[in-house]
């Protein structure tokens, strides 16, 4: 007998790009998997809740995470201000019923806002039930230079936050163990961003499995231990030469990812 794991499969809606929030919705209901979260880009569907609301109604598929515009290309995306981005992030995020806002460390260019980052997301969450999940990054690589690009630092393991987002395409370029960094976050481990590396300096974001990252340990470690937040595929399918392709990746990643997290679910003896 297999006891089912309480965590939830989602779709990032990057994992469809450049493909567009409406197609991840469908490709979400149709694979079966068990919501989405929604990454807030330049796609105005993505900006735009009561679009977003109508999609999950329509397709059957709840919104279980928000991704803060943390990116250099969504710079002015619901305000060129961080903490307004954040505030618009949690808003959309109660208004549709979503657990968890996933959030990036601020660039070092943004001072200020580093400088209070952490202080800062503890107000904020305090002010709500939705989890602020701050994501591991990776320090950026050019030929044999490596540069320091977030503030206070892309190890998040090395600050005091409430919850966090392990990102397994992110320990691959940073270089670090994913296990390791998965057992210094603990309890306040909230999300996960399953995706594969290399170890190349790129991010890379490759289906589970086809890489050198210890996803299937990690999954079954969540589960061992009654891991209930929320397991995101976030993978990088832009190089799929067509739409059957894209969902063949897709598919192949939701089975990797169900079929770890139920092995580590059986119960001894059955």
């Amino acid at each position: 007998m297999v006891r089912i794991p309480d965590a939830k499969v989602a779709l990032s809606t990057a994992s469809v790009y450049p493909e567009s929030t409406a197609v991840a919705f469908e490709i979400a209901a149709r694979l079966g998997y068990d919501g989405v979260e929604v990454m807030v880009w330049t796609d105005p569907v993505s900006q735009d809740i009561e679009a977003l609301r109508r999609l999950s109604d329509y397709h059957e598929v709840p919104i279980l995470a928000v991704h803060a515009p943390c990116l250099l290309i969504t710079q002015r995306v619901w305000s060129t201000d961080p903490w307004v981005k954040l505030q618009r992030a949690r808003a959309a995020a109660e208004k549709l019923g979503a657990s968890t806002v996933v959030v990036h460390p601020p660039f070092r260019w943004q001072r200020q806002y580093a400088r209070d980052f952490v202080s800062g997301i503890w107000r904020m969450a305090h002010e709500t039930d939705v989890r602020f999940a701050v994501e591991n990054m990776y320090p950026w690589r050019y030929r044999d230079r490596e540069m320091l690009a977030y503030a206070p630092d892309w190890d998040v393991t090395r600050h005091d936050y409430r919850h966090f987002t392990i990102d397994l395409s992110h320990t691959a370029t940073a270089r670090c163990d994913a296990v390791e960094m998965a057992a210094r976050m603990g309890d306040r481990l909230g999300h996960v961003h399953l995706a594969d590396g290399s170890g190349s300096g790129k991010d890379e974001h490759l289906v589970p499995g086809r890489g050198t990252q210890p996803c299937a340990e990690l999954l079954e470690s969540l589960a061992a231990r009654g891991f209930d937040g929320h397991v995101v595929v976030e993978v990088n399918t832009r190089r799929a030469m067509s739409g059957a392709e894209r969902e063949a990746d897709l598919a192949e990643a939701l089975a990797f990812t169900r079929l770890h997290l139920a092995a580590a679910a059986r119960v001894p003896g059955s």
